[in-house]
């Protein structure tokens, strides 16, 4: 089995479908849901409604690989692949999340292009990378796919690095560049913070020039957005990954399902 020709192979039901990196390579606009564990009955609507992945959230969110096996079964059996977004150099949290079978690692904290080889080497075996090597994890069916397969399945694995700095989104050319790394996500909210809380014209202008890279290295783009009209914004923008924030998405729906607060027309709730 040749690394084109490799496909997701998970426990279950032996369904077939493409991997996240080949589907970018072909041209493909993907969409996605962050959430944060626990979140296990989101992940599956997230299979239902037809995303075509979701990102699990171990930065801000908890950690947990107990729970995070249980939220990838979930996602396997409705046939959506998971992206976990680990902490800042976390090799060894990035290796268990493969073993489980994770479809990639969003890697947080990117700064320089030394950053973006340790963020790819700690997604791939050897040569490629530095993960170690296991078929009996979950991802290799329990000792059951010959080792030539589950690397050349593992070569799929999608390696998203995040810039979040001033200095980051300087460097965003080198990091984009850098071999093994498929996609570029900008984190507004800490690039925000990086600089002051400059205007948003600030922040808006280094994104640019941060995607602009990206673009001009031929890595996608992924953007993350708040709702359907940031998401169509950031479509003509480029983005090939389009990733809801339901923190977002679920308080904006919440709000607009409330009723107004006494004085706007209505008489108090009981």
């Amino acid at each position: 089995m040749t690394a084109g020709e490799a496909v997701r192979r998970l426990p279950g039901p032996q369904t077939q479908r493409r991997p996240l990196k080949q589907r970018l390579a072909a041209g493909e606009r993907l969409y996605g849901a962050l959430v944060r564990l626990p979140s296990e009955t989101l992940v599956e609507m997230a299979g239902v409604a037809g995303l075509d992945y979701v990102v699990i959230d171990c930065e801000h969110g908890p950690a947990d690989t107990a729970l995070l096996q249980h939220h990838l079964t979930a996602a396997a059996a409705q046939g959506i692949d998971v992206l976990v977004r680990v902490g800042t150099a976390e090799p060894a949290l990035v290796l268990r999340c493969l073993d489980l079978g994770a479809a990639g690692i969003i890697h947080p904290h990117v700064d320089d292009a030394q950053d973006a080889r340790r963020a790819v080497a700690s997604v791939h075996y050897p040569p490629l990378g530095t993960r170690g090597f296991a078929t009996y994890s979950r991802a290799g069916r329990f000792g059951t796919v010959a080792a030539a397969d589950h690397v050349a399945a593992s070569r799929d694995a999608l390696v998203v690095v995040m810039i979040e700095t001033e200095r980051a989104c300087a460097a965003a050319a080198e990091i984009a560049a850098t071999e093994g790394v498929d996609a570029v996500l900008v984190g507004p909210a800490d690039l925000a913070a990086d600089c002051a809380f400059p205007g948003q014209d600030t922040v808006d202008a280094l994104v640019t020039t941060a995607h602009q890279a990206t673009r001009e290295a031929g890595r996608s783009v992924m953007a993350i957005v708040p709702g359907a009209e940031a998401a169509r914004a950031a479509e003509r923008g480029g983005a090939q990954l389009v990733l809801y924030n339901m923190a977002h998405v679920l308080m904006d729906t919440f709000k607009s399902l409330a009723a107004p607060t006494p004085g706007q027309g209505q008489s108090p709730r009981a």
